[in-house]
């Protein structure tokens, strides 16, 4: 359904370092890096970082919430942990969740403001 999606950030290299760290628990890792913007996956969809083409400063969307998916539990947590040892903030400490069977998930908004999520379904 979707190829990519993409966050803006003021700091280009500051977020390569951050997601680099977060989404490896999540095994997606760096597929490419250009002057203006780096992507992760495992293929499509990818997720973009980069620098906003209209060079205006990059601003957190309200209402948006980019997820990932985790394979387990375990990932999950490790992704939270290492979001928030890197300064992101917590937006929902990992546990259950309402909104699927086996729904277990952390939310942190990462280095720009933006509200990231890691979740998996798999029972305990």
């Amino acid at each position: 359904m979707l190829t990519h999606i993409t966050l803006g950030t003021n700091d280009l290299e500051r977020a390569r370092a951050f997601y680099d760290q977060v989404l490896a628990p999540l095994a997606l890792k760096r597929l490419f890096s250009v002057e203006q913007a780096s992507g992760w996956g495992a293929e499509a969809p990818q997720f973009v970082v980069l620098h906003p083409r209209n060079g205006e400063a990059a601003a957190a969307g309200n209402g948006l919430t980019v997820g990932f998916a985790a394979p387990s539990r375990v990932a999950v947590n490790e992704f939270h942990r290492i979001a928030l040892s890197l300064g992101a903030v917590d937006e929902g400490a990992p546990g259950p969740r309402p909104f699927a069977p086996n729904a277990y998930a952390a939310y942190v908004r990462d280095l720009d403001g933006h509200k990231i999520v890691a979740s998996c379904r798999q029972p305990e």
